[in-house]
């Protein structure tokens, strides 16, 4: 992250957080209440601190994007677990690997000349995020991901471009982030997280908390099999229109193309 210069006649937080270990060691220093506050990780990670965490939570990534100069973002969703493709048999999930990594290197290689708009995010593990994050590297684009602290282990993928590799302790700020700047959203079949973030996408979209993007169902097969979405606006719990707010799709070329009319891109 880059350090921005803060002019002024009062030091610094760094400047003094640095003399601070320079003071005579006494009963009174070694106390932890003389610890700066900010320099403090017992009194930051007190419960009482939690706005304060949620705070810094959605302000470090931020900037870290601000001084990146990223304006906006595809976001893929999909499951951790989907293996990529091993010799020449795969099934649907090693498709799907496959499919995701394509779909990102296309719409990579698409908005090459656009700067840094269009950027691929994911969620920054294994599975179809990595599919995404390696698509894109492979055009030569940065690439987002935002990880989180799991009770298993979730390491960052190797194709994020690492300065913008991210983790997170709240599932809230991180949901807020992939958001924040999306342009699409294309998701991949994949377990709870996949569907809890598809879901709350389509509420927000449906409650005019963020403006229409394309949502993009990969394997449509896949998803009639796991949510009727007839049923649910055929009982009155959602409008027929609400129907409209996502599409299915088979392919990368297809999710691409969506993407571009949607915007008023010439194919």
């Amino acid at each position: 992250m880059k350090k921005r210069e803060r002019p002024g006649a009062f030091p610094s937080a760094r400047q003094d957080e640095e003399a601070a270990r320079h003071f005579r060691d006494t009963p009174q220093t070694r106390s932890p209440s003389y610890r700066l506050a900010f320099a403090d990780p017992d009194f930051l990670l007190r419960e009482d601190l939690r706005p304060v965490r949620l705070q810094l939570e959605l302000l470090k990534p931020e900037l870290a994007l601000q001084e990146a100069d990223i304006v906006s973002t595809i976001v893929v969703f999909g499951s951790a677990r989907t293996p990529p493709r091993e010799g020449p048999a795969a099934d649907e999930r090693m498709r799907d690997y496959e499919e995701a990594r394509r779909f990102a290197r296309l719409m990579s290689e698409r908005e090459r000349n656009n700067g840094l708009h269009s950027v691929i995010v994911t969620g920054g593990g294994p599975g179809i995020m990595e599919a995404a994050n390696r698509g894109a590297r492979e055009s030569g684009a940065r690439t987002i991901g935002l990880n989180i602290v799991l009770p298993h282990e979730q390491a960052p993928n190797p194709y994020i471009t690492p300065e913008l590799s991210f983790q997170f302790h709240y599932f809230a700020i991180r949901k807020m982030h992939f958001l924040m700047r999306a342009r699409a959203l294309v998701c991949f079949p994949g377990g709870f997280g996949t569907l809890d973030e598809l879901f709350e996408t389509l509420t927000l979209i449906q409650t005019g908390k963020i403006e229409p993007i394309p949502v993009l169902l990969f394997r449509e097969a896949w998803w009639r099999r796991i949510v009727n979405f007839e049923a649910i606006a055929e009982a009155g719990m959602i409008a027929p229109e609400d129907l409209e707010i996502f599409q299915f799709v088979e392919t990368a070329e297809a999710a691409c193309d969506l993407i571009d009319a949607f915007y008023g891109k010439a194919g």
